[in-house]
């Protein structure tokens, strides 16, 4: 494996599914970490099978010299009855993900999801956009928030996401446009982008100043297609294999890798795949991104060196 110019980690979801619960269900955290260690990465996020115990925790990933990178935190700042209580949850999980060491909170307002929102019922069927006062209230928040992760050294990164108010190419823009970017980060991931309707490369120049975390994740276009077809939910399109790990999926990486190196991007870069392991199994396909993204680097290296070559 070549010395990525970034760190590339690993995000637990390839073993255990946090959407679709039945998806490595019984895997343990033991082999999570172990499998992550022999694939030679060195940074994942928080997940639902990890010890909760920060000191157990700590001890399990230094020493198989693991980073835990971030945890992804659900916000409900849309609703202003809901802002004060969300902020201090926030808080708290800023405070953990300092002792963990991390450097970004992954972030995602869930109101107005038909998967997430806690008000939602059962029964119904489509995400509810944004009002005008839903915006507001979620920019407010999001910026007190973005301010609280400051007051810790970190960074708040808004993880635009399938099946929430903030997917679309629009919706990432308006957010970016309305937001502090001194408090408010991007969490660039490239399989959402798609499933949102964005361009993946398009979106990374058009937001790479706001960019302080990114997800590699791909998608299944034949997958993604039928189920557009039929109306499918986020949550049903993962349980279908529309998404899956970089080199399996039509997204392109190379200028998405090429650009992320020329701009030099130093953060975390984490695969995903969020796809069923006993069909897909986890260490395998991240091995094999591992091995894919690893040859674009490579060629790259090595049209540099011929390019300083000629130029000597």
């Amino acid at each position: 494996m070549p010395n990525f110019p970034f760190q590339l980690g690993v995000h637990p979801i390839n073993w255990v599914g946090e959407d679709v619960k039945e998806h490595g269900e019984h895997t343990t955290y033991e082999q999570i970490f172990d499998e992550i260690q022999s694939l030679g990465l060195t940074g994942t996020e928080m997940g639902r099978k990890f010890p909760v115990d920060t000191k157990v925790l700590k001890e399990e990933l230094s020493k198989r010299n693991i980073q835990l990178v971030s945890q992804w935190k659900s916000v409900l700042f849309s609703d202003p009855a809901y802002r004060e209580q969300e902020l201090e949850a926030f808080r708290n999980h800023a405070e953990f993900l300092q002792q963990m060491g991390s450097k970004v909170i992954s972030t995602c307002e869930v109101g107005g999801s038909l998967h997430f929102d806690p008000r939602r019922t059962p029964n119904e069927q489509d995400v509810i956009p944004l009002d005008n006062e839903g915006w507001s209230s979620l920019v407010t928040g999001l910026n007190e928030a973005g301010r609280i992760a400051n007051e810790y050294g970190m960074k708040l990164t808004y993880h635009h996401h399938g099946g929430t108010v903030i997917e679309s190419p629009e919706e990432i823009d308006k957010l970016m446009e309305l937001t502090d970017p001194d408090a408010v980060h991007l969490l660039y991931d490239s399989g959402h982008a798609l499933y949102g309707g964005a361009d993946p490369l398009s979106l990374l120049r058009k937001h790479y100043d706001r960019i302080a975390y990114v997800h590699l994740k791909d998608v299944r276009p034949d997958r993604l297609a039928e189920e557009r077809v039929v109306g499918s939910d986020f949550v049903t399109c993962i349980r279908k294999g529309v998404f899956t790990v970089p080199g399996d999926g039509c997204i392109d990486f190379e200028p998405i890798i090429g650009e992320l190196v020329e701009r030099n991007y130093s953060g975390w870069a984490l695969l995903e795949g969020e796809q069923d392991p006993e069909e897909h199994p986890a260490r395998e396909y991240a091995e094999r991104a591992v091995r894919y993204l690893s040859d674009i680097i490579e060629r790259k290296e090595r049209r540099s060196d011929d390019q300083n070559t000629v130029s000597r």
